[in-house]
């Protein structure tokens, strides 16, 4: 959820189903007519030449039903922003790229809207027991955040505001963009492709879930509630309903912020383990994990800002509406790839690819092995061989650099040069997520140029090993 900022307003969003299908399918059959009309006259030229003009169509395409979806606020930007997120196997490059700008369309309800639904949800009386600021502090697709401060006894707290009709619009929205792609000939509608449309299905009703991200919010407070090191809000109950969530105002610093960039290397690195702990705490502790890589979810809190502070710096998590439960049965055979992968065994990371649906064994054993092996990279700065450590990716002490390595980037050049994109499965939708959580993870660790060696970390969660279990107070980095 974006920042506070002077951005657009808008006094309400068209949530009528009708008066939404119209717009997607007029949007829809203008697109379909264009790409008719390209693919009619696109015959003439050399085979570069052709297609090099089908990409730039494709990317005109995109843009354009781009602009139009964004037109139209609530669940259609999300649902874009997801597929954008989670589509890169099913939609072209140039329709994910296009959909990633609607990131930045964030225009915020104008307050007597948002007032309304308060008024509406709360009641008169429980509403008039805050100060609500008028001026949003966020706004994103599905909601906006609202400061407050409870008048008995000055608890600050947030509220987050669910967009009227939204939740409502969720089906016939995903419907109807789903339509719109295959209308613009932008998409084949496969059973893969419907299968994946349905895990986007699902995790929209739970975005919308309010309650179910109030109870989630809980559930991870309690979970965290005996490491230091993590600060979840506590929910009010109180002036919570299926479409509003309160929570305690928990302050903090943006990751991109200039404060943390200058903090001591010591102490960025310190929360960078702390964030990877957290991801090997929910893979192989919990099976729930928070898919959504969003920076927006995380705060810095330094050493020394709180009255109860324990003397070193904390990261606050916040929105935990794409948190998703998996079953060990999917999870047993993606610990087993880690597994293997830090001990080496390449036969183990291709039964583990092969349970999972995205590797084959009647494929030539050049591919599997190749596939396996660049899955095996992924563990770089975990594993216990270092001699493969590009020169610039470790420091004078010996201790991955994450920005440095570049890893995301080498990964993918290396798959993008093998001969793998010819066998490469669509992975099962849980993989996909899954994956992008872990992007997410490296990439957090990397903006924070953390340099730390997270081999003992996985041990801990491999093997429960005790030599390893340091507690979270004695890792972390006193101010």
């Amino acid at each position: 959820m974006s920042s506070r900022r002077s951005g657009k307003s808008v006094s309400r969003i068209k949530t009528g189903s009708f008066e939404r299908r119209l717009s997607l399918t007029r949007a829809g059959l203008f697109a379909g007519t264009r790409m008719a009309s390209h693919m009619a006259t696109n015959w003439i030229g050399s085979k570069e030449k052709r297609e090099e003009k089908h990409r730039a169509m494709l990317s005109n395409q995109a843009r354009f039903l781009v602009h139009e979806l964004g037109q139209l606020k609530g669940s259609v930007v999300k649902i874009g922003q997801v597929m954008a997120l989670y589509g890169e196997h099913f939609l072209p490059e140039e329709v994910t790229e296009a959909l990633h700008t609607l990131e930045d369309q964030t225009t915020s309800l104008e307050w007597p809207a948002i007032e309304k639904v308060l008024k509406d949800e709360l009641g008169g009386d429980r509403l008039a027991e805050l100060d609500v600021d008028p001026d949003p502090i966020g706004a994103a697709s599905l909601g906006q955040v609202h400061r407050a401060v409870r008048r008995s006894d000055g608890l600050e707290l947030v509220l987050k505001v669910q967009y009227p009709g939204v939740a409502d619009a969720v089906d016939s929205d995903l419907n109807a963009v789903a339509q719109l792609l295959k209308v613009a000939r932008l998409v084949s509608m496969g059973p893969e492709f419907n299968d994946w449309l349905e895990e986007v299905r699902e995790m929209m009703h739970r975005e919308v879930d309010y309650r179910l991200e109030a109870r989630t919010t809980e559930k991870f407070r309690k979970m965290l509630s005996s490491d230091p090191r993590f600060i979840v809000p506590r929910v009010l109950q109180e002036y919570s309903t299926a479409h509003i969530i309160a929570s305690t105002f928990e302050h903090g610093h943006s990751l991109n912020s200039k404060a943390v960039r200058e903090l001591p290397l010591e102490r960025r690195s310190e929360l960078g383990k702390a964030a990877l702990e957290l991801f090997f705490r929910e893979l192989f502790v919990w099976g729930e994990i928070q898919t959504d890589p969003n920076f927006g979810n995380y705060r810095i809190r330094f050493a020394g800002e709180d009255g109860d502070d324990p003397g070193y710096d904390r990261v606050v998590l916040l929105d935990f509406g794409a948190v998703q439960s998996y079953t060990d049965e999917f999870l047993d055979p993606v610990r087993q790839m880690i597994r293997a992968s830090y001990e080496n065994d390449l036969d183990a990371v291709i039964d583990g690819g092969v349970k999972l649906r995205f590797m084959s064994r009647d494929w030539p054993d050049e591919v599997l092995e190749t596939f396996g092996s660049v899955c095996m990279s992924v563990l770089e700065p975990l594993a216990p061989d270092h001699s493969e450590w590009p020169d610039d990716a470790v420091n004078g002490q010996g201790e991955y650099r994450w920005k440095q390595s570049d890893l995301p980037s080498r990964v993918a050049r290396r798959a993008a040069r093998s001969a793998i994109s010819r066998y490469f499965r669509v992975p099962p939708k849980e993989f996909v997520f899954l994956n992008r959580k872990l992007i997410g993870v490296y990439t957090f660790i990397a903006v924070l140029h953390s340099e730390f060696n997270g081999e003992h970390l996985l041990r801990k969660y491999l093997y429960q090993d005790p030599a390893d279990d340091a507690s979270a107070t004695s890792q972390s980095t006193k101010a």
